[in-house]
């Protein structure tokens, strides 16, 4: 593939949640493609050592990139409050629409892996299509991921990022293919400390450590290309995981001994290889499943409190009841899909924005003397019109009726999804959960 000669794209900037995110946007090709990487992006310096490799992308697409918060040129965030993941999927579509960018492929490399997924899951009717690149579902082994790494040697990277973060040595490691040419490993050693100090770096792959989405690789409906070097960090049997848990995924290997899809001939095959699979693919006709949260709102002791201050006084309580959670919904991003009397259904695009929802409703509440319980599950759902239906409502309805008052009951699918949150649990132990087959455990959010 010719690569076309690009002047240096500029670099701007779009606001996310008051905080700046950096993006470039290069070519003017059919179709726009999103190509993001892992901890270390730096759009100043990527087309100092990728230039080849971004050209060719962007020869047949529109090309937008980016620095989710925390590296390169978007803001710096403060060691304790590493943003999420559902926190940088913020990032992606505030960048996307931005741009005006209704429908994208988007392209993730290493770590920039599992936002994609959530991204795709949360947002199918935004992605035509997914390509995947050296990145897993979840990096540690758990009782049923027998291909993960051990907690000790996830410490030892971890170790070795905060000793040699920014250095030629470290470039060797990951990327032992371009080890002879010097000038290049120098240049990608600057990148590095450019785009974050080794603090950063460990504190923001600690938060790599925790992700799990192999929940969310079923609910993937956009056409998927997995490509996985088969001697990098990041085993190959995971690029296999993924290929097995999204439908209709391709699994491709790339050559080179490293972690890197985007250097020499690495560089080619992968652009390649992306051309035609994206060139070539078409889109699936609808989107009626998608990935979200839902909330579940219940008054507590409703009749009780009924009785004690008649018909009259009751629905005017109600009525301000409503307006008080409507008005939390509106600020924390959440969709009304129904009422149940006494409590609301609702829908999120993040498990964190439910949950400090959830917060707020019962902080709003406590003034009226109102108690409500809570219960949350992140889950597919189908969407009908305005209204929503599925498994996963039906588990955050049961979720919910298990709640104390003024207790906020979530599925282990949102604990795990909100990693790096801030938000504390405490486990609630494994429960029954009426019509739902298995067993689920359940966790209070901590006050």
């Amino acid at each position: 593939m010719p690569m076309a000669r690009f002047d240096r794209p500029q670099t701007r900037y779009v606001a996310v949640d008051g905080a700046q995110v950096g993006y470039q946007v290069a070519g003017n090709g059919p179709l726009d493609l999103v190509y993001f990487s892992g901890i270390g992006s730096q759009l100043e310096f990527y087309w100092e050592w990728a230039g080849p490799f971004l050209g060719r992308l962007a020869s047949f697409s529109r090309l937008i990139l980016f620095d989710r918060r925390g590296t390169g040129v978007s803001d710096a965030v403060p060691l304790n409050a590493i943003p999420t993941w559902e926190e940088a999927t913020d990032d992606l579509k505030a960048v996307l629409d931005e741009v005006d960018s209704d429908r994208a492929a988007i392209y993730a490399e290493a770590d920039a892996g599992p936002i994609a997924i959530l991204f795709a899951a949360t947002y199918p009717h935004r992605v035509s299509a997914l390509v995947l690149g050296s990145t897993s579902a979840r990096y540690i082994v758990d009782d049923d991921y027998a291909i993960g790494r051990p907690v000790a040697e996830a410490q030892t990277v971890l170790d070795l990022l905060g000793a040699q973060w920014g250095t030629p040595a470290l470039v060797e490691i990951v990327a032992p293919e371009v080890a002879s040419d010097r000038e290049l490993v120098e240049l990608l050693a600057r990148n590095w400390r450019s785009a974050m100090t080794p603090r950063m770096a460990t504190a923001m792959w600690r938060t790599v450590l925790d992700v799990d989405v192999r929940a969310m690789l079923p609910l993937v409906q956009a056409p998927t290309l997995i490509l996985h070097n088969s001697g990098g960090i990041v085993p190959y049997s995971h690029g296999e995981y993924l290929a097995e848990h999204i439908a209709g995924a391709q699994l491709v290997e790339r050559p080179g001994r490293g972690s890197s899809g985007f250097i020499g001939a690495g560089g080619s095959f992968t652009t390649e290889k992306v051309a035609e699979f994206l060139l070539g693919t078409s889109a699936p006709v609808s989107f009626d499943r998608l990935l979200t949260t839902i909330l579940f709102t219940d008054i507590v002791g409703s009749t009780r409190k009924l009785a004690e201050v008649g018909d009259e006084k009751w629905r005017r309580l109600l009525e301000h009841h409503d307006r008080l959670v409507r008005e939390q919904l509106r600020l924390h991003r959440g969709r009304e899909v129904n009422t149940t009397g006494d409590g609301f259904v609702v829908s999120f695009d993040g498990p964190a924005r439910a949950i400090r929802c959830a917060q707020a409703i019962g902080e709003a509440l406590s003034s009226l003397g109102i108690e409500v319980r809570f219960g949350l599950h992140s889950g597919e759902c189908e969407v009908r019109g305005d209204d929503m239906t599925g498994l996963a409502v039906h588990i955050a309805a049961r979720v919910g009726a298990l709640a104390g008052p003024g207790e906020i009951l979530v599925s282990g699918t949102v604990k795990d999804l909100v990693a790096g949150s801030g938000i504390e649990f405490e486990d609630h132990g494994a429960h029954e959960l009426k019509g739902v087959p298995g067993s689920w455990r359940l966790f209070a959010v901590r006050t």
